[in-house]
């Protein structure tokens, strides 16, 4: 008798309970497509640390400002640049105190087969089609095309350019075969092994590659845990294990 009657002031105190303390607690995180993996680990350390559920959605960073700015639910916004962090914060869609750099990375050069020492990108891309970023928004195409155009290439390598909405269909085209190499971030060579990384941009070629993250203007206030997460001592290990590179001093 006495533990049905528990049980049954148990249920009464849980019915008063207001409904947010019974909902779990979750955050939404718009990410750069090529941050997919980090994702993955770091939502799934950050809710057996605290509890919060992370959900993410991964596309191009220009295709995601723009989706906040139409009104899209997201509590933080990871940018595979600086411009489209810019843009979000021109329209206020950014609490910009919130705003700092998680990670780096480099570009590169993937392809199925690797190519001899010493083989520059005009002979990797001269020869047949190869994939990159939209360069007109996608971070990795603007870097991309950057690089080629301070190389002086761009234009004699144009023509054979296949755009891909973000960098991990750039990616995907070469894993099938419809193209002999992709433009990509070395990170993104981590994630596809059976590519083999066959050139590497010099820094100087194109502009830092950085990947600034923020709250949203709406967010709730576990974003804020989950930026401390990304920029401290965990979250740092989760990038360089998968290829990032620090954030720039």
């Amino acid at each position: 008798m006495l533990s049905r009657i528990l049980v049954g002031l148990f249920l009464v105190l849980i019915a008063l309970l207001p409904e947010k303390a019974l909902a779990q607690e979750r955050i939404t995180v718009f990410a750069a497509a090529s941050l997919k993996e980090v994702m993955d680990r770091a939502s799934a350390a950050f809710k057996e640390e605290s509890g919060t559920e992370v959900v993410v959605s991964l596309a191009s960073s220009s295709v995601l400002a723009r989706q906040i700015e139409a009104g899209a639910p997201a509590d933080i916004f990871i940018s595979a640049d600086q411009q489209w962090m810019d843009w979000a914060a021109q329209r206020n869609l950014i609490r910009d105190e919130s705003r700092r750099v998680v990670a780096g990375n480099e570009l590169v050069i993937v392809g199925a087969e690797p190519a001899p020492a010493g083989t520059g990108p005009d002979i990797i891309l001269s020869t047949a089609r190869f994939a990159m970023g939209d360069p007109t928004h996608v971070p990795a195409g603007i870097y991309a095309k950057a690089a080629l155009t301070s190389l002086g290439l761009w234009n004699k390598v144009r023509e054979r350019a296949v755009f891909g909405e973000n960098v991990r269909v750039a990616l995907e085209l070469a894993e099938r075969g419809e193209v002999s190499a992709a433009i990509v971030y070395a990170s993104d060579q981590l994630a596809a092994k059976e590519l083999a990384r066959i050139y590497t941009f010099p820094a100087e070629s194109h502009p830092p590659i950085i990947y600034p993250a923020a709250a949203t203007a709406k967010a709730k206030p576990e974003a804020d845990a989950f930026l401390d997460f990304l920029a401290g001592e965990n979250g740092r290990k989760i990038f360089r294990d998968l290829g990032f590179a620090p954030p720039a001093s």
